[in-house]
């Protein structure tokens, strides 16, 4: 997810005692009674769900008494807002907010990478939504070590990344790289594959999620016309392949999405295995950045339970020229159905209330998102009317509580609290 800079502002502003007026009247959860389920051979329910990112974490307050309660406000707003489900980041920067065996503490936790915050925050999270019969989610972005507020300087020496590079073994120099000014984990190394699936199925052992959640972080774009940027073009031609870099590339993705799928599986055979990825085919389909092997995990088994692209575009988005742009949400959705269909993944759709009342460049002389209050409302309304969509999940929490957004969220709730 690219995370807009107003996220953290938002949420410290709920935690120093704003309140939502759109709040519903009635208990504030309810109860513990079956979180209800969408995996394989489970009667479906709409989900509606949330986004609770790193920058969310970086806002709440580091002790105890003072996290759960802020937490429990959290969770609180998503019941009332009609959501059964929160997407929680459980590992952003090759971190984690839960005590792990294999990372290091998040900053976004603690304030400082490797340093315990003395309890364990995501525990409480998975714990308080069950309460409130909320699905959770465990989000992970698979190969970002820093970027997005985190420099190279503050990745803990913990960190398995800053471990490689400074162990004088030059064997696993390589098992990071910097790209573009920042570090990630090098999709084609095997050992690099296993410590992911390794932190999913420790999350998995560890807290009762309802599923494991990807990003649309794989692949940094590359040149491989460029030594400073061709990124793991050396492991490519030591290879000896004979799929071209590109397929190579998509198939090292491939081998971790279905690496975590197998691992899921075994451990939680219930629990669902997805990934949001950008919302364009055409860019996924790019054989220079991402990698994104989207028609292979859309039509074949043991790849992931559902999708959930990012159609953050309105209505209305257009080309420079003028005329409609095929990423403009009613001719996405559509290219997305068509795929869908080709195979048996569920669809969700990720939809982004960060532009609510935002004066977003959509080529229109006024933006969509300034003239309209109900773009999210009736994006609902056609995934619903389509038939083929199973659900949608909102970017991000603290969107919800911004003032430029308050007309589009109250336009919102009542669709979302329809039971479905």
């Amino acid at each position: 997810m690219r995370l807009p800079k107003r996220i953290a502002a938002a949420v410290a502003a709920l935690l120093t005692g704003v309140s939502m007026a759109m709040a519903v009247s009635g208990p504030a959860y309810a109860g513990t009674a079956g979180v209800q389920l969408t995996g394989p051979g489970m009667e479906e329910k709409e989900l509606k769900g949330v986004w609770i990112s790193y920058l969310e974490w970086q806002a709440m307050p580091k002790t105890q008494a003072e996290f759960q309660q802020a937490a429990d406000t959290m969770l609180d707003h998503c019941v009332n807002w009609g959501m059964n489900a929160i997407f929680l980041h459980a590992h952003s920067h090759t971190d984690a907010t839960y005590p792990s065996d294999i990372l290091p503490w998040s900053k976004y936790v603690s304030g400082v990478q490797g340093r315990d915050p003395g309890f364990d925050p995501f525990g409480y999270f998975v714990q308080a939504a069950h309460q409130r019969g909320l699905q959770v989610h465990a989000w992970f972005n698979p190969y970002r070590v820093t970027g997005y507020q985190m420099s190279w300087e503050e990745v803990s020496d913990q960190n398995p990344a800053k471990q490689w590079l400074t162990d004088d073994d030059p064997s696993n120099d390589r098992w990071v790289l910097l790209q573009g000014g920042e570090y990630y984990l090098n999709p084609s190394i095997p050992q690099v594959q296993e410590l992911v699936a390794e932190s999913v199925q420790e999350v998995l052992w560890k807290y009762d999620v309802e599923g494991i959640h990807f990003d649309d972080y794989f692949y940094p774009a590359v040149d491989d016309s460029r030594e400073g940027s061709w990124f793991d073009k050396p492991e490519y031609d030591a290879s000896g392949s004979a799929l071209s870099i590109a397929d190579w590339r998509r198939e090292n993705v491939n081998q971790l999405v279905s690496k975590v799928y197998s691992r899921v599986k075994a451990i939680k055979p219930e629990a669902v295995f997805g990934i949001s990825p950008q919302g364009y085919l055409k860019n996924l389909r790019s054989d220079t950045s991402m990698f994104v092997d989207i028609d292979r995990w859309m039509t074949s088994g043991g790849y992931i339970d559902y999708i959930m692209p990012q159609l953050y575009w309105g209505f209305e988005a257009r080309t420079s020229d003028g005329s409609l742009a095929p990423y403009a949400f009613d001719p996405n959705l559509s290219s997305w159905i068509a795929l869908k269909q080709k195979g048996t993944v569920r669809l969700y759709l990720g939809l982004g209330m960060y532009r609510a009342g935002t004066n977003v460049s959509d080529h229109n002389e006024i933006s969509e998102w300034l003239r309209c209050d109900d773009i999210l409302k009736r994006q609902v309304e056609a995934g619903r009317a389509s038939g083929q969509v199973s659900g949608c999940c909102f970017f991000s929490y603290s969107s919800f509580l911004e003032e430029t957004s308050a007309s589009e969220v109250a336009n919102l709730i009542p669709i979302l609290q329809m039971k479905k």
